[in-house]
C-alpha cells in the first residue's frame, strides 16, 4: 500500500516531468506491464477529474497503466456513482489518495454562469443535472464584486467547485469518514492550468 503522502509526492513529480516534457516512459504501458495487469490492480492514487479533452489525468501526472484510478464527469462534481467508485477503489484497492482535480476555464463553470442567466424550462434537463450540483460554488460568487469581472469570477468558481466536492466526498461518505479516520486516507483539491500544464494543489 502506497501512504497518502508518498502518493501525492509521486503526482507532483510526475506533473513536473510533463510540464518539462521528461515523461512518457516506455515501461509505462509496455507489454509486460499490460500482462502483469490482468488479474489484479494497485492504483496508488483515485482521480476524481474533470471530462474535459484537456485534462487526462494519467498525461498530466505522467503515469501508466495501473497507476491511477480515474475518475472522470463534467465538472469534477460528486453525485452518488462517483462516490461509490471511489469507495470501492479506496476499499478493495486500499488506495490513500482521492484527488479533485478541476482546471482552469472548466466549461462546466461557464456553462452553470450562462445557464443562471436563462429562464428554467431553456435549460437542458440533463445539463440541469450538472449545473444543479455546480451551482453553489457560482451563486455564493454573483452578488460580489468579484461577478463584476468574469475573468476572476471563472476562476474563483472553479476553486470554489473543486472545494466544494473534496468537502463533499470528506463529509458524504460513511466508508471514506471511516477511511480518513482510521486508515490514513486523504482527499485533496487540485487545479490544472490549461495555459502551462501546471497542477497547484489546494489546502492539504
Amino acid at each position: 500500500m502506497v501512504l497518502a503522502a508518498d502518493a501525492l509526492q509521486r503526482l507532483k513529480d510526475g506533473n513536473q516531468r510533463f510540464v518539462a516534457e521528461l515523461g512518457g516512459s516506455e515501461g509505462q504501458s509496455s507489454e509486460q506491464r499490460r500482462r502483469a495487469l490482468i488479474t489484479k490492480q494497485e492504483p496508488f492514487a483515485i482521480i476524481l477529474g474533470c471530462s474535459d479533452s484537456r485534462v487526462p489525468a494519467e498525461l498530466v501526472f505522467d503515469q501508466g497503466l495501473g497507476d491511477l484510478f480515474v475518475i472522470r464527469v463534467a465538472g469534477n462534481i460528486v453525485a452518488p456513482s462517483q462516490i461509490g467508485s471511489i469507495e470501492f477503489s479506496a476499499t478493495q484497492h486500499g488506495t490513500r489518495l482521492v484527488v479533485v482535480l478541476g482546471h482552469s476555464q472548466c466549461g462546466a463553470i461557464l456553462a452553470t454562469i450562462q445557464e443562471l442567466g436563462r429562464r428554467s424550462e431553456d435549460q437542458s434537463r440533463n445539463l440541469q443535472s450538472i449545473v444543479n450540483r455546480v451551482r453553489p460554488s457560482v451563486e455564493a460568487l454573483m452578488d460580489t464584486e468579484i461577478a463584476k469581472n468574469p475573468e476572476e469570477l471563472v476562476r474563483r468558481a472553479v476553486r470554489n467547485n473543486i472545494r466544494m466536492s473534496v468537502n463533499q466526498l470528506r463529509h458524504g461518505s460513511d466508508i471514506l469518514e471511516n477511511l480518513i479516520e482510521k486508515e490514513g486516507l486523504q482527499i485533496v483539491g487540485a487545479e490544472y492550468s490549461l495555459e502551462t500544464g501546471v497542477v497547484e494543489f489546494l489546502d492539504h
